[in-house]
């Protein structure tokens, strides 16, 4: 079986999706572990994506998905807040906006 572009989209959005539910739980170590499986799609999309087109029906559901990611990246951020700041003072450090 060939995976298209948008499988791994949709797998990227899967992922990303179990990132949101791990960190709602606070399972940090899981969100990290989802992170380096997003990493390697995003990889291996980026070998394979090279001068494929789209259809116009493609391009409005990757669209979707990425809105989807980005809302899921935006949620996991939110709650990933109060655990960076309780790490930064437990590392001695300042607040984490300063260390953007």
């Amino acid at each position: 079986m060939s995976l298209t572009l948008l499988d791994f989209y949709k797998a990227i959005e899967d992922t990303s999706a179990r990132m949101l539910a791990a960190a709602h739980m606070a399972d940090w170590d899981e969100v990290v572990r989802l992170e380096g499986a997003c990493a390697v799609l995003i990889e291996q999309l980026r070998e394979r994506g090279n001068g494929i087109d789209l259809s116009a029906e493609e391009r409005a559901e990757k669209h979707r998905i990425m809105m989807t990611i980005l809302r899921h990246d935006a949620q996991i951020r939110h709650l990933a807040e109060p655990f960076i700041e309780e790490l930064g003072q437990q590392l001695g450090q300042t607040a984490p906006s300063q260390l953007h």
